[in-house]
């Protein structure tokens, strides 16, 4: 384990940093998209009407060795309908950190946010074939709770 990791909530110095974090979780989006998201999350605590948190592992240095975005939702798969619930948005550790404890880190920091906001569960997903993502998710105990294939066509 990293003894010299920490975690705290991000601040808007980070965003540079935390863009090119979430570039390598979310390929698809561009590094410029994320830096205004982030400007939005930064300026308005939330990228929705429901509040969300931004929580990183740095170094001593203060270098990012990942980020956890958690927010409430009014729902999620498989949890109790009648109450929000946390819900992590993306979670990322960088390759050479991974497997030292900093995602579980980061997750129990999440999960104190969102006991903190009134949840008593935590959901989250993944992609389907990501099975790293499964395997870390299990590993704190999360349970799987439906598979599911989404579908489009354009009209």
């Amino acid at each position: 384990m990293v003894s010299t990791s920490s975690i705290r909530p991000a601040q808007s110095t980070d965003s540079c940093d935390l863009a090119k974090l979430r570039t390598l979780l979310w390929p698809d989006t561009k590094i410029d998209e994320h830096l205004i998201e982030l400007h939005e999350i930064f300026l308005k605590g939330t990228n929705s009407t429901l509040p969300m948190t931004i929580l990183v592992a740095h170094d001593e240095n203060n270098a990012l060795l990942g980020f956890i975005e958690v927010a409430m939702r009014s729902h999620a798969d498989g949890c109790n309908p009648t109450r929000p619930v946390g819900f992590v948005e993306g979670w990322f550790v960088r390759e050479s950190f991974r497997k030292q404890g900093i995602g579980r880190k980061l997750m129990g920091a999440a999960e104190e946010w969102a006991r903190s906001q009134g949840c008593v569960e935590m959901a989250s997903d993944a992609l389907i074939e990501n099975q790293e993502s499964e395997a870390a998710h299990k590993a704190l105990s999360f349970e799987i709770v439906d598979r599911c294939v989404h579908f489009r066509k354009a009209l």
